[in-house]
């Protein structure tokens, strides 16, 4: 059958079974308006990952009920953000767009807290704030929060849920977007699924990927890359209640969701609409690049992991087309381009650009940068690089080792170099960063520091305490 017909014939009888009991008719119309508009791309990608499944139509019509549902319990300000977005579709990509990341307990304390010092971020001329994770997670095994355990409890140390809310609010009445993270490779073993998986309930079991024994987790391993090799080896985890081995690709305590599995596409899109209904502008997506798993590849940057953000983007045109994804790619720069378009990821930072602003820093030299840039620099016209300094991230020095080679640079002994000059080992580094993922076996890793640490000015406020001390000295005898 064709596909546009076959989609056109399951759209009829999906909208025959919706029930808009409780609608009101401008609710209904604009609802049905969106998914006649994006249902056949929607169906498309779905039946590309899910189509030998014999329940696929059932799982497809449980997803537009939480489409539904999605949209109708967004408030009337935010749909009227939708519709401003709507028409003004660039909104992300303003000349006056500045961005700030902050952890809410280090920036303010709480958020009631951060919320009295939004006329300081409106001072600085920030027009999108991105929280770090402040969703609950396991007390000392949280991962700086990507260890999610209920996406829809904030972490009680910052508050509650009805503060973001209205921070979210706030924030918009101040002209300041709202960014928050979207954990969808992982939940932590405490979120309530990976409970029920502990104690044998197989519905959530397949929520995972679980195994009785090591057969098909060695096999997974013989192309997987470990993520962190100084904490631990290998990409699973025995977990000891229910006696199988779970797929945990970067800390023990953090679950890899089974997206084979339509039913948790469904779970997590309605976890996505509920921190959209909160009133971000924008998600970050964690991890994106790993959130489809084949046997005898690395699992990273598969096209079904593409496939299922275009997915989760057509659901969120159809339900919330106000908010945008911001891609999380820290990847080889011919991959991060692959998941930027109005499609997939409207946003994405610029993890080369970042990288290469510190090569420059080290080298006195640009030429790197400009060659770089010159190949991977350009995106769509209808999306955005978002271009930074530092963030909370590790640097990866993920440069084309092609561009590199045409420059005389050796990729392998540059990056050696890089990692000493960011450590502090190497002779006359004014930085003092911290190796981090070491790998014993290869000897590579990955850096850690704040902008001012690796641009030199802990160290010189370490020289200047200390001249002041010398100075000082005389007085004490």
């Amino acid at each position: 059958m064709n596909k546009r017909l076959e989609a056109q014939r399951t759209l009829a009888r999906i909208q025959s079974q919706l029930n808009f009991e409780h609608w009101e008719e401008a609710e209904k119309c604009e609802f049905t308006q969106r998914l006649e508009e994006h249902f056949e791309r929607l169906f498309g990608l779905l039946i590309e990952i899910y189509g030998d499944k014999y329940d696929f139509y059932y799982h497809l019509q449980q997803l537009i009920s939480v489409l539904a549902n999605g949209y109708k319990q967004r408030t009337a300000a935010l749909k009227e953000v939708d519709r401003i977005h709507l028409q003004e579709p660039d909104w992300f990509s303003k000349e006056n767009m500045l961005g700030m990341a902050c952890y809410v307990d280090l920036f303010a304390g709480d958020l009631e807290k951060l919320n009295e010092r939004i006329p300081y971020l409106k001072e600085l001329g920030i027009t999108y704030l991105h929280l770090m994770p402040l969703y609950l997670s396991p007390e000392g095994e949280s991962d700086g929060g990507y260890a999610v355990s209920d996406y829809r409890t904030v972490n009680p140390d910052l508050g509650t849920t009805e503060q973001l809310r209205q921070l979210a609010q706030t924030l918009s009445n101040a002209g300041i977007t709202l960014v928050l993270d979207f954990v969808f490779n992982h939940t932590s073993d405490e979120h309530q699924w990976a409970i029920s998986a502990k104690q044998g309930v197989q519905e959530f079991q397949d929520f995972y990927y679980m195994f009785p024994d090591r057969e098909m987790p060695d096999a997974y391993e013989r192309t997987l890359r470990e993520i962190f090799p100084q904490v631990r080896r290998g990409s699973f985890t025995f977990d000891n209640e229910s006696q199988k081995w779970v797929w945990t690709t970067f800390n023990n305590f953090q679950w890899d969701l089974n997206y084979s599995n339509p039913a948790v596409f469904n779970a997590i899109t309605d976890e996505m609409l509920f921190l959209a209904n909160l009133g971000c502008g924008a998600l970050r997506l964690d991890a994106l690049a790993f959130i489809w798993k084949e046997m005898g590849t690395d699992c990273e940057n598969l096209p079904q992991a593409h496939a299922l953000i275009q997915a989760f983007n057509a659901c969120l045109q159809i339900s919330a087309p106000g908010v945008v994804f911001k891609s999380e790619a820290i990847v080889h720069p011919d991959e991060v381009v692959k998941y930027i378009s109005p499609e997939e990821c409207q946003l994405s930072y610029n993890p080369l650009l970042m990288a290469l602003l510190w090569n420059s820093l080290a080298t006195r030299k640009t030429k790197l940068l400009t060659q770089s840039m010159r190949k991977s620099f350009a995106i769509d016209p209808d999306c955005a690089w978002v271009n930074y300094v530092r963030c909370h991230d590790d640097i990866g020095w993920t440069f084309d080792d092609t561009i590199a080679q045409s420059l005389g640079i050796n990729g392998h002994d540059h990056r050696h170099f890089l990692n000493n000059f960011y450590t502090g080992k190497f002779y006359g580094s004014f930085a003092k960063g911290v190796g981090f993922q070491e790998n014993p076996s290869t000897g590579d890793c990955r850096v850690c520091g704040s902008a001012a640490s690796l641009a030199g000015l802990e160290l010189a406020k370490q020289r200047q305490d200390s001249q002041a001390i010398e100075m000082r000295l005389p007085e004490c005898y």
